[in-house]
């Protein structure tokens, strides 16, 4: 986005710019906030961006009221190149969003220079590089394999979780459930997704997997996210379902991961867990300030 539409955030009156972009059809609204103006706050008497709450999330998210997002994502300055802070379309928050970081780097690389990045996030610092013919990798930090990292209700083990079919739990920063299957195709993944999104032994509800190995380094996969419904890709969900395929012996750390919308490739290494795939930046636009006023 263009300086003059981020200084846009200093007088609301003339409406809230924003970009639009998605990895594999994961799509993002995203907010860029880095330019003297933060959040619920004001500087020099200037209007401040508002509030990003669960309500306006969603009036933003709305497919047919608003624009239409599966996350949406805020940058602001921080101690590295830039925070950055994810919303579900329901309103809720995530800590870590994998196509948007990835998106989102692009755009930083493309507006600096820069080849590689620090981006922090309320999951934790992650690093970012250009991979080359438009991919962009992200390192999504180590796996949480322990319960209550995860975090599950109770003590267990988490390679195969006491629900039927033995899913494997995995946090990336948000939580994770894989099903291993025959066909992934054949499940219906809108009538069972939204139960184990609830099931009790996740308090912080959880993202769901159903993956088909398909070779020792070949993962078909399809995705319900927490807070959205189903998705055409996630790169969360991708880091997730490699490493549980990995610690349960299907396959090896670095595999492929064909989703619904488009293949990411994911290796799990010594410092994290490493995402790459492509991006896109589809428009800029900007939102009314009767849009806005209308939620107030």
């Amino acid at each position: 986005m263009p300086r003059y539409m981020r200084r846009m955030y200093s007088d609301l009156t003339n409406g809230l710019p924003f970009m639009k972009m998605h990895g594999l059809g994961n799509d993002f609204v995203v907010l860029d906030a880095r330019e003297k103006v933060v959040l619920n706050a004001r500087t020099d008497g200037t209007p401040a961006l508002p509030k990003m709450t669960p309500a306006l999330a969603q009036a933003i998210g709305h497919r047919q009221f608003g624009v239409g997002f599966d996350q949406l994502a805020v940058i602001t300055n921080g101690a590295a190149d830039a925070h950055l802070t994810f919303f579900n379309s329901d309103g809720s928050t995530s800590a870590a969003c994998g196509n948007a970081t990835r998106c989102i780097a692009r755009f930083l690389m493309e507006e600096t220079g820069k080849t590689q990045l620090h981006l922090t996030t309320d999951r934790g610092d992650l690093a970012a590089r250009d991979a080359g013919n438009g991919l962009t990798s992200v390192n999504m930090g180590h796996p949480q394999l322990d319960w209550d990292e995860i975090p599950l209700a109770h003590q267990m083990d988490t390679l195969e979780l006491p629900i039927d079919d033995a899913p494997t739990a995995t946090g990336m920063g948000n939580p994770h459930c894989t099903f291993f299957v025959d066909d992934v195709d054949a499940i219906d993944l809108a009538g069972f997704g939204p139960g184990i999104e609830h099931h009790a032994l996740y308090p912080e509800r959880t993202n769901v997997q159903i993956a088909q190995i398909i070779g020792p380094d070949h993962i078909r996969m399809r995705v319900w996210e927490r807070g959205v419904g189903i998705t055409l890709a996630s790169g969360s969900s991708s880091c997730a379902t490699a490493v549980a395929a990995a610690r349960r012996g299907l396959t090896g750390r670095a595999v492929r991961i064909d989703l619904d919308g488009g293949t990411l490739h994911i290796d799990w290494r010594e410092d994290g867990v490493w995402m790459t795939g492509p991006s896109a930046h589809v428009f800029s636009g900007v939102l009314t300030p009767s849009f806005l006023e209308s939620l107030t």
